[in-house]
């Protein structure tokens, strides 16, 4: 085994990630995901929704007919609740090294066989099993890679399933390995390949390719799978390096599949996110951030369509914009899988083998798709990009926006991708702030207005004409804001302007900038300045520079519920963000 050294194959932090954004990497396990979704559901909604467990769907029937109506209820459920032996998976013998090993964890692995008919059965024959129907508008299949969802939907897997057979272990590992608290690959020179990835509590995980369970690449043979085996594995990639524990954490097997589903949705009713439509190799994180970014994408779009506030079109874009992104990721994990498996270059000349720098340009892709700021959606109906929206998707035939943006206005604000953060002052208390936590994710769109030097008479008339234009009765925000709402309750607008602060008050700008309450007055959360900071060294005021924004005519900038950029423009251009709302945005009856 030949030790990189520790910054070779991933810089810290790396300067695209650092730049685009504002949190250092950090692995979490998927539990303490969880619990924060939990507490999050808990915290804010009203009556408080609980998460049921031991609960599986029998049955589920779509009328087509009436899915284009908003009011109808086409989708019919019927649920069985799982006694506790039911619900509790059937597991193996633990091969523990230590006492303190954990049972198998291959029952869910995708190696072990699809047991949910089996489920379903065993629960029809129980006597203590009880029925419930449930009329849904929506549904979304989030049941993995067996999804019962796809099969009832009849949708197929696209793809290939290598003969790659990866073990996983999470253990508090004794080694005399430097790096093991470094996120870092091993690739010894005939044995395959480690990851390691650092957790909380002393835990690492180990990702150990397993190169003696599946030589004739026939069926697998997962009662041979056991911890001890995945641990011998690992110390012979190791070497002369040791490596073992005495406690375990979790630990589980997987063969390496990339595929990708042929349909995301059925009539933009029922739809599918995460391993029930995109399999690959669990690696970088990529699943569960991946799988994510599919519901956060899909959420604010339902929750819009539900409220009364989106056009049902915007629904088809969720297959356009991430079926297109799971194909870009399949097809990335393909090589990055066999970077892993393959062997190494033995020196510059070995064309045949694997160079570090290959592996150092995987890793930063890689992290790129975790965190999602290498998302790039197509132009659509709520991405003004010019182009074919078609060919810039998967294929799907939606809707293209009725205007295309001006990049040129903003170099560095990219349209389809999420708006970079930088830190800005606000305006009324000179308090610093990255910008990206003022796009809260509450499902309103909102209008960035880069003002650019105010203090200057000529400019801030523009702004002036501007604030005229959008709090006009007939203006662009009015006209989607139900009467009884808050003026910001559909699209918000911020504003970031780069004149000398001491000299501008946030009252100089339009009210609709900073609207008033009767109860609380004007609101000072929505004005900012490009400015330095004397307490917080990134406040730097160069936030213009790094937006790519001119300084003296600024320009405006739409950004979804999600914060992608839908439109960018000039000051002058309310209409044509008009246009881009109303193939959007349901106006006001």
């Amino acid at each position: 085994m030949r030790r990189a050294p520790s910054n070779v194959l991933i810089e810290s932090p790396i300067p695209f990630l650092a730049y685009r954004g504002r949190f250092q990497q950090v692995v979490l396990h998927q539990g303490r995901i969880e619990r924060f979704f939990l507490d999050s559901l808990k915290k804010h909604s009203n009556p408080h929704i609980k998460v049921e467990r031991g609960v599986i769907p029998d049955l589920l029937e779509l009328d087509t007919s009436s899915a284009e109506d908003l009011e109808a209820y086409p989708i019919k459920l019927r649920l069985r609740h799982l006694s506790d032996e039911e619900a509790t998976p059937a597991q193996g013998n633990s091969h523990s090294v230590g006492e303190d090993a954990p049972e198998d964890g291959l029952f869910r692995s995708n190696l072990a066989a699809d047991d949910t008919d089996d489920l379903i059965r065993k629960a029809r024959d129980g006597k203590q099993s009880e029925t419930e129907i449930v009329r849904a508008k929506y549904v979304i299949g989030c049941d993995g890679a067996h999804s019962w969802t796809r099969r009832q939907l009849g949708f197929k897997m696209e793809g290939e399933q290598t003969d790659f057979i990866w073990g996983v272990l999470d253990i508090q590992p004794i080694t005399d390995f430097p790096d093991i608290r470094m996120r870092c690959a091993i690739h010894s020179a005939n044995s395959g390949s480690v990851m390691v990835i650092p957790r909380e509590n002393k835990l690492v995980r180990l990702y150990i390719q397993l190169t003696e369970v599946n030589k004739d690449g026939g069926a697998v043979d997962r009662s041979t799978i056991t911890p001890q085996m995945i641990l011998k594995a690992a110390q012979k990639i190791m070497s002369p390096y040791t490596i073992t524990y005495k406690y375990c954490d979790w630990w589980t097997a997987y063969q390496i599949g990339q595929r990708v589903g042929n349909n995301f949705s059925a009539s933009e009713r029922v739809f599918l996110a995460g391993d029930a439509v995109h399999t690959h190799s669990p690696k970088a994180g990529q699943g569960m951030n991946v799988s994510m970014q599919d519901c956060f994408n899909l959420g604010w779009k339902i929750a819009g369509v539900v409220n009364g506030t989106l056009q049902r079109s915007v629904l088809k874009t969720y297959q356009s914009e991430r079926r297109r992104i799971a194909q870009d990721l399949i097809e990335f994990d393909h090589r990055f899988s066999r970077l892993f498996s393959g062997r190494p270059a033995k020196d510059a000349a070995d064309e045949a083998g694997i160079s570090m720098s290959e592996f150092k340009d995987a890793f930063v892709k890689g992290n790129m798709f975790a965190s999602g700021i290498a998302v790039d959606y197509g132009s659509s109906s709520i991405v003004a990009k010019p182009g074919n929206s078609s060919d810039q998707g998967d294929g799907t035939d939606v809707a293209s926006c009725r205007v295309v943006g001006k990049q040129e206005l903003a170099t560095e604000i990219k349209l389809g991708m999420r708006m970079p953060s930088f830190k800005v002052l606000n305006q009324s208390d000179a308090r610093p702030w990255h910008f990206q936590e003022r796009l809260n994710s509450d499902g309103r769109f909102r209008i960035v207005v880069f003002a650019g030097d105010v203090t200057d008479s000529a400019q801030m008339d523009r702004v002036q004409q501007l604030g005229k234009s959008l709090a006009a009765p007939d203006g662009v925000v009015r006209r989607f804001t139900p009467k009884d709402k808050k003026i910001d309750s559909v699209i918000d607008i911020l504003t970031i302007h780069c004149g000398e602060r001491q000299k501008v008050e946030m009252l100089d700008f339009p009210e609709i900038f900073h609207p008033f309450d009767e109860k609380s007055g004007w609101d000072y959360s929505k004005v900012f300045a490009d400015a330095v900071s004397y307490h917080e060294a990134d406040a730097d005021g160069k936030a213009y520079e790094k937006y790519g924004v001119n300084r003296r005519r600024g320009c405006i900038v739409v950004t979804r519920p999600d914060q992608y950029v839908g439109y960018v423009g000039e000051l002058e251009d309310v209409g044509e963000v008009g246009k881009y709302f109303d193939g959007v945005l349901m106006p006001v009856r």
